[in-house]
């Protein structure tokens, strides 16, 4: 029997995924009309000022020492860092493409945290996790025609998905002193400076001529996956169990290549299929090898 606590939380923590999911596919909507710099950097300002405004009107207390550094680590991997790479990256690479190497990240961000929380898992933790990299870079490598067609947004997904493990497994683990949605605001207020001058500097050209929905994509972009969305799932994984709410993240990635068949009318190749499942089943075995005492 799943208690109304656990199923409250996987609830919201399926808010979050969903949020999430429309991310890979918005953003290739969005670099049709807009360079990548302005979607990487304008969507965390827009995410910032609503942090700063939610941190000031519940007079959140201010970070203290290390814990400046540590919300600098998070926000060069989820505010900075994963944005940045994914737009680029999706300049010359499919939304469902991108979806499948990003499928990596729970599987990464677990192996952070073992590093980071010198963790000692079972040997197959590192089997299914080897075994999961390997399945991503050979989809890439299919996908793409042979290891000498290798494109360089596969480097810059796989490199995004090393920026969000790190990012995601130290704000897990900062989450539990400044609070979970405190963390990833401050983080957007930290990182502010960065990507108002990188903003800057991507408007140079003028203002984008991008098309209404172009702009709504963006829009979703900043107030939601940078932001409100982060509200729903770091509310699940607070209500719990975090072990099971972590795990819906597995999910993610098969909506997100539902939602580029449906919204961009990208056809689904065998290729993705199976690359797709190969890397999911591999993260969840991953996760569940490590969570299992």
């Amino acid at each position: 029997m799943i208690s109304t606590q656990t199923s409250t939380g996987v609830w919201w923590g399926l808010i979050g995924v969903v949020a999430f999911s429309f991310t890979v596919p918005l953003t290739r909507v969005a670099v049709e009309g807009f360079s990548p710099l302005f979607i990487g950097a304008g969507r965390a300002v827009v995410a910032a000022i609503l942090a700063a405004l939610a941190l000031a009107l519940t007079r959140q207390r201010f970070p203290r020492g290390l814990q400046w550094f540590r919300l600098a680590v998070v926000a060069g991997g989820i505010v900075a860092g994963f944005p940045l790479l994914t737009t680029f990256a999706l300049t010359s690479t499919s939304a469902s493409h991108g979806a499948v190497v990003i499928a990596l990240l729970p599987a990464a961000t677990a192996t952070v945290a073992v590093i980071r929380g010198r963790e000692r898992p079972r040997p197959l933790f590192w089997v299914l996790t080897v075994v999961g990299v390997i399945a991503a870079v050979v989809f890439a490598v299919v996908q793409s025609g042979g290891f000498g067609s290798l494109h360089w947004s596969d480097l810059l997904l796989l490199g995004a998905v090393i920026a969000a493990a790190i990012g995601y497994a130290e704000g897990g683990l900062l989450a539990r002193e400044l609070g979970a949605w405190q963390t990833i605001s401050w983080a957007l207020v930290v990182a502010s400076p960065v990507m108002m001058l990188l903003t800057v500097v991507s408007l140079g050209q003028g203002i984008p001529s991008a098309t209404p929905i172009q702009w709504l994509s963006f829009a979703y972009l900043g107030v939601v996956s940078m932001f409100l969305g982060f509200f729903a799932w770091y509310r699940g994984l607070a209500i719990g169990p975090m072990a099971q709410v972590s795990q819906i993240q597995l999910v993610q990635p098969v909506m997100s290549i539902a939602w580029a068949g449906l919204l961009l009318g990208e056809s689904m190749t065998w290729t993705t299929v199976v690359g797709g499942l190969a890397v999911i089943l591999c993260a969840g075995a991953a996760v569940r090898v490590r969570l299992r005492k």
